[in-house]
């Protein structure tokens, strides 16, 4: 075991670059020195407070620069840090703070619209065991919006911009976050310093991260609060003195005048994402060739991306987009697309350097047979994830001689590709066959009137489970669902094409971007 702490990324490129621009918000520029300082006077305050290396710290904030000054602040005094989703309500934030043990928490004072704060509060109170509540205002000169809680502002005031990081294990849990709990109650995957380490520094590989002249600009528009972001754009910028531009919210238009006006050269999103931004691009204003002419990688994560969206970016941008694919509990990324090399649309590429991934029978630990085609995938390399935060049965249950299950159906072309076929959970079986939405949703969205589908499972009396989708229409289309069956039956097999549909005006989200097929019917 060696001493590494992640707060490292930070301090190796303010060393080297004190003054290049780490993170930009609005017309608010932090340089790798103020940030560094202003972690290190979040570390100060913590070890004033009686925080010990190895205490839980949460943390509730949008893309804010203070969520980037936090998070390593807390890692700077040997604490885990505990990011939780913004959207959660008091009930949810309280079940977090307990089942994670924090012992302090910091949280955004929110908008009239999302009250990030008062929720964040509430959840405190009914934690056991949380001993510190520090509010975060937007305007760090401003009391508190809540009577008698303490601003972060005024905590760090006397607090010195230096400070020496306590020296972690690289096997010590770094981060811990929490799976979506689609099923059952969310759980808690302790990420090793090594795990987020290595997963940032794979962007070298991957997408010639610091091997240009001049760093990469991120734009950062996945929640900071989530792997993806967390790691591919947060961590991987900061490991290679790139700029990160935040965005706390994505909308479609805003995201592309601020790619324009920052020379944006890095973009990361969900297919979701790249839908917006391609429905926005003709109104938004942006000279769409300049825009092109400075974004050097665009990559995909989260969920699947369609093969439609792929090739109309890639048309629009003269980029291919790169899709990977991971899980909270591999850090995230586990595999990609190579870059440099022709991607093979549909694809989430080979597995990343030093990790290997393999099909399983879904009800064994079993390889899949030579006459099987899909199996789950499953993981085994520097990414995987300690465990589940208390929760020895669960991790028995997901990893084994090293290996970690995903859940996720895939299959392997003969060079070694992977697709991944659908979410084993979202599998529906209809009359005894199995349909894999993924696949319906791709052939419905080749139709000129579909913008965006989602297929999922109902209840039916005789077949089990019928197909059904749910649709975002383009503009000024003419089909009627009784059409879109019609044609769809014309091009799917009778066991897959949908026998309903529905059309609407939008899908419901998380807070990342997918799509939640669970509160569809």
């Amino acid at each position: 075991m060696t001493s590494y702490n992640l707060s490292s990324l930070l301090e190796e490129t303010t060393a080297a670059h004190p003054e290049r621009d780490a993170i930009v918000f609005g017309d608010t520029r932090l340089s790798y020195a103020q940030v560094n300082g202003a972690a290190n006077q979040v570390a100060n305050l913590l070890v004033e407070r009686g925080i010990k290396p190895g205490d839980k710290v949460a943390l509730s904030c949008p893309n804010l620069p203070y969520f980037t000054i936090v998070y390593y602040g807390i890692l700077k005094a040997g604490g885990t840090v505990v990011p939780l989703n913004v959207l959660l309500k008091g009930r949810e934030v309280a079940y977090h703070l307990g089942d994670s043990d924090a012992k302090a928490y910091f949280c955004f004072q929110g908008t009239p619209e999302l009250a990030i704060g008062a929720e964040g509060y509430a959840g405190f109170g009914e934690a056991e065991g949380c001993e510190h509540f520090f509010m975060i205002t937007a305007d760090p000169t401003a009391a508190s919006p809540i009577d008698g809680t303490e601003t972060m502002a005024a905590a760090m005031g006397g607090q010195a911009p230096t400070f020496e990081t306590v020296a972690t294990d690289e096997d010590d849990t770094a981060v811990i976050l929490y799976t979506s709990g689609t099923t059952g109650q969310p759980k808690g995957a302790e990420l090793r310093h090594r795990n987020m380490r290595d997963n940032a520094r794979s962007g070298e590989e991957l997408f010639g991260a610091g091997t240009t002249e001049k760093p990469d600009t991120y734009i950062c528009v996945l929640p900071l609060f989530h792997s993806f972001g967390q790691t591919v754009i947060q961590n991987g910028a900061f490991a290679f003195g790139g700029t990160v531009v935040m965005l706390p919210r994505f909308e479609a238009d805003a995201a592309l005048k601020l790619m324009a006006k920052e020379e944006i050269t890095f973009f990361a999103g969900v297919p979701t994402m790249y839908w917006g931004l391609l429905g926005a691009l003709d109104d938004s204003g942006v000279d769409v060739k300049a825009l092109a002419g400075n974004l050097r990688v665009s990559v995909a994560g989260g969920s699947a991306l369609p093969v439609e969206v792929h090739k109309e970016f890639e048309k629009r941008f003269g980029v291919t987009i790169l899709e990977g694919y991971g899980l909270s509990e591999t850090s995230p990324v586990a595999s990609f697309s190579k870059y440099g090399e022709d991607v093979r649309v549909g694809s989430i590429g080979t597995p990343i350097p030093g990790v290997e991934m393999k099909l399983l029978k879904p009800e064994s630990w079993d390889e899949i047979g030579p006459d099987d085609e899909i199996g789950e995938i499953a993981i085994k390399g520097h990414n995987i994830m300690k465990g589940y935060y208390g929760r020895p049965d669960a991790t028995a249950d997901s990893i084994q001689d090293g290996w970690f299950r995903s859940g996720d159906l895939g299959r392997k072309d003969d060079d070694g590709w992977y697709y991944i076929v659908d979410r084993s959970k979202d599998m529906i079986i209809r009359g005894g066959y199995n349909v894999y939405p993924r696949e319906i949703e791709e052939v419905l969205m080749t139709h000129p009137d579909v913008s965006l589908a989602a297929v999922i499972g109902v209840p039916h009396e005789s077949h089990g489970e019928e197909i059904k989708a749910v649709v975002i229409l383009e503009k000024n289309a003419s089909v009627t669902e009784d059409e879109l069956v019609a044609w769809g039956k014309e091009q799917m097999a009778s066991y897959k094409y949908p026998r309903l549909v529905e059309f609407v005006g939008d899908l419901p989200m998380t807070a990342t971007g997918k799509i939640l097929k669970r509160e569809l019917s």
